[in-house]
């Protein structure tokens, strides 16, 4: 169906209707819901958000009309105790969304996951609005198994993800990255030569960048220093792990850029030859919109092992290696990675790969997504 032409045809009164999105207030689920209302704004219509107040470090570019912050909680099963009180958040988050719902006159619903997307979604179903929800990561998360079977669709970043429950109405969609990352997608590889510079990139998440603080200047003091003299680092880590991070790689010799926050990761990552980073849904997609190889170090201990699964998918596709945190010593990351960045064709390789990994257009098919529920 051709959306555009079909939305035209329902006249300029329809191009102005609203959609609310709902997110968890963390950059994964952020990021996608902004590239979709960059999407949707680019189609006419209006957008407005419900999430988390941790939305003030993630969102500071949604183009919403307005943000609503909605009562919210996490439901641990570990903690029956706090039960009561969770139940009791999300019933206000619901009563919430349901008021703003009807205030606003949104057409439809779309949720990224997270707890905070919940209230909204639950709300949109009882209100017989159509809704999807889409899942960043090849595990369906905890809230969006809750909702799979009550919206009208599911989208799905991956072609196998796992606890999709039976009688959900799947599409897959890919996940969608901002227009910023959109800017460098396809970029041509770097070139490489013999003796050249070498650009590595490393990052870790707010939950993982002291695993990587610490492990890879050591893991670089360990490489022949043939292979130090040409590193050029850019490295992601906590406010308080830059000094020493810094002091590290000064003391073997290693030019390094180091940073708590870059404003510019996209046009970094475009730069670089490799990528050692975390697999949180985001970086997979990012990774693979750009076309950069990446090893790979999920989080350990995440629910449902969800960074587990979106590594094994990036490795299966040729485009990256998983390297499991417990496994990693520095001298065999430093053998590891000496070799790969010795091999200039199989970088490129996995470059490609990764581009075909990724999906560059996947903001366009979840808005279309989007609008075939609405004219269903």
């Amino acid at each position: 169906m051709n959306f555009r032409k079909r939305w035209r045809e329902l006249g300029e009164t329809a191009l102005k209707k609203l959609v609310m999105l709902a997110a968890g207030g963390t950059g994964g689920h952020l990021f996608p819901a902004q590239a979709l209302a960059e999407e949707l704004v680019g189609r006419g219509l209006r957008v407005q958000l419900m999430t988390d107040e941790r939305m003030r470090d993630y969102g500071k570019d949604f183009p919403a009309e307005a943000v609503h912050v909605i009562p919210s909680a996490t439901l641990s099963l570990s903690r029956p105790l706090r039960a009561p009180g969770q139940m009791l958040r999300l019933w206000q988050g619901y009563a919430t969304a349901r008021r703003l719902l009807k205030q606003t006159g949104a057409v439809a619903v779309a949720g990224f996951g997270g707890y905070p997307s919940l209230p909204p979604l639950m709300a949109a179903t009882r209100l017989a609005l159509p809704s999807l929800i889409h899942e960043q990561n090849a595990v369906l998360g905890r809230a969006n198994r809750l909702l799979a079977r009550r919206v009208s669709a599911v989208a799905l970043s991956f072609e196998k993800v796992m606890h999709v429950p039976k009688g959900a109405k799947t599409t897959h969609t890919g996940n969608p990255v901002r227009a910023i990352v959109r800017q460098f997608a396809g970029n041509a590889y770097p070139s490489l030569q013999e003796g050249s510079a070498i650009n590595l990139l490393i990052f870790g998440g707010s939950q993982g960048a002291r695993f990587f603080a610490e492990m890879m200047p050591a893991a670089i003091a360990a490489m022949p220093e043939s292979f130090r003299q040409l590193l050029r680092v850019t490295q992601q880590c906590r406010e308080e792990d830059l000094v020493q991070t810094a002091d590290a790689y000064r003391r073997i010799g290693v030019q390094a850029d180091i940073h708590a926050f870059f404003d510019d990761m996209p046009r970094r990552m475009a730069a670089s030859h490799l990528v050692v980073c975390r697999s949180g849904a985001s970086s997979i997609a990012e990774l693979g919109v750009i076309g950069r190889p990446a090893v790979l170090v999920p989080l350990p201990g995440a629910i449902d092992n969800d960074q587990l699964r979106n590594a094994e998918s990036f490795e299966a596709a040729g485009a990256g290696w998983l390297k499991p945190q417990s496994g990693i010593e520095k001298a065999g990351l430093a053998t590891f990675l000496s070799g790969l960045l010795s091999n200039a064709d199989g970088l490129k390789e996995a470059a490609a790969a990764a581009l075909r990994h990724g999906k560059p257009d996947a903001a366009r098919r979840l808005a279309d997504l989007l609008q075939n529920i609405l004219a269903a």
